[in-house]
């Protein structure tokens, strides 16, 4: 199963589809080299910051192993409500990555020699021809 990986540098997130079974058991806040997702990406070091799994479910960096679990919260991390005293039992996978996992987020740590820009040109066109892109006609009123 291919991993839908999303790797941020300085405000700017790219995508990367990777098949790579060397990032089974890695764990969140772990540092990987980026060789290990797509040979492009040599000389980059990689921290995985979180993830989730095929059913949603994010990977928890307190949470040990890689099964659910149903864990209380209080304020902060995936609460949405902040009444006084509030808690709520959340669902969350554990941190390590697994076959179930299939979105991971990363962050650049130490960059390559060759810039994001140029690894992956594609996703900077997207954007591009989008905004240039003329307005669709509007349709005609209804009398």
């Amino acid at each position: 199963m291919a991993f839908k990986i999303n790797i941020s540098e300085k405000g700017k997130a790219w995508k990367v589809e990777s098949e790579s079974e060397d990032l089974f058991g890695k764990s969140v806040r772990e540092t990987i080299q980026g060789k290990e997702i797509k040979p492009e990406l040599d000389g980059y070091e990689l921290e995985i910051t979180g993830g989730s799994d095929i059913a949603g479910f994010p990977l928890y960096e307190k949470v040990e192993g890689l099964g659910l679990k149903r864990v209380l919260f209080k304020k902060g991390w995936g609460m949405k409500d902040s009444r006084k005293g509030l808690r709520l039992r959340k669902t969350v996978r554990g941190k390590q990555i697994s076959s179930s996992t299939s979105q991971i987020n990363m962050k650049v740590v130490k960059a390559g020699s060759k810039p994001l820009a140029e690894i992956f040109p594609e996703q900077n066109k997207a954007k591009e021809t989008a905004a240039a892109s003329p307005a669709p006609a509007e349709a005609p009123a209804a009398a």
